[in-house]
């Protein structure tokens, strides 16, 4: 079985955040950077299947960015992935999903790759449709927000988490893509003797330039941080102040009336 996990590299959430000078997306000045959280787990349910399978299975992760992309690879195969490749991409975030899912599905075309993982969304763009593009460029089908992962004999069952904790079972045969919501797993830490053994895996780096791109769908018109508005702060006695907040509903809103 041949197994494909896809991760990319986004600031960490506690950056602080500044738009860039086009206003068009922000600003990678001063941000710390990680692995993608929802592809976390997609990484961990790959090296689940892998270890399942045994000796059949082959794992390889693939990313897309500029060069500081490897280390956060490197943790990847530290997790247990067999290899790992690296589409060089300087531009990589101001890439919209279609020409992101176009790359990839350039290099997994001709691989045959049997279960595609990716991650739900992304944390920076959370556009969550990298992974069903990328499917849809396969001709293979795909089953999105999987909390339960399961494989047998050829076949893919899967639990997906609906609106309002509403939960729905699909089942699939292989070839197929998943994307992985948050909760699906524990990620694991790896070890100090498989990030040594991570050193000496296959890392096979190309540039985009070399994969066939479709042209971009989607442009950021503008960037900005959301209007700040001022508040009401009320003080004293408690209830002198659940007076004043019925008065304040009554006179500002629709709730009372």
């Amino acid at each position: 079985m041949k197994i494909l996990v896809c991760i990319k590299q986004v600031p960490d959430m506690e950056s602080k955040f500044r738009i860039d000078a086009d206003n068009k997306w922000y600003s990678e000045e001063e941000l710390a950077w990680r692995m993608n959280e929802y592809d976390e787990y997609a990484v961990e349910q790959a090296v689940r299947l892998r270890e399942q399978i045994g000796d059949g299975a082959d794992l390889t992760v693939l990313t897309i960015g500029p060069d500081r992309v490897r280390e956060m690879v490197k943790k990847a195969l530290a997790m247990g992935c067999d290899r790992a490749f690296h589409v060089k991409d300087d531009a990589a975030l101001l890439r919209d999903p279609f020409e992101i899912a176009s790359l990839i599905a350039a290099f997994a075309g001709d691989k045959g790759f049997d279960v595609i993982f990716t991650g739900m969304q992304s944390q920076d763009r959370g556009s969550a449709q990298v992974g069903v593009l990328l499917a849809e460029m396969l001709g293979i089908p795909a089953v999105t927000t999987v909390v339960d992962f399961a494989f047998a004999d050829g076949t893919i069952t899967v639990k997906r988490e609906l609106e309002g904790g509403v939960k729905s079972i699909a089942r699939m045969k292989t070839p197929a893509l998943v994307t992985c919501q948050l909760g699906l797993n524990t990620p694991r830490y790896p070890t100090m003797p498989n990030i040594m053994k991570a050193r000496k895996k296959e890392f096979i780096t190309v540039d985009s330039a070399d994969l066939a791109a479709v042209e971009a769908r989607l442009a950021a018109e503008k960037m900005y941080f959301p209007e700040k508005k001022g508040g009401l702060v009320l003080e004293g006695d408690a209830g002198k102040l659940a007076g004043q907040v019925l008065d304040i509903l009554r006179e500002k809103t629709m709730v009372l009336r």
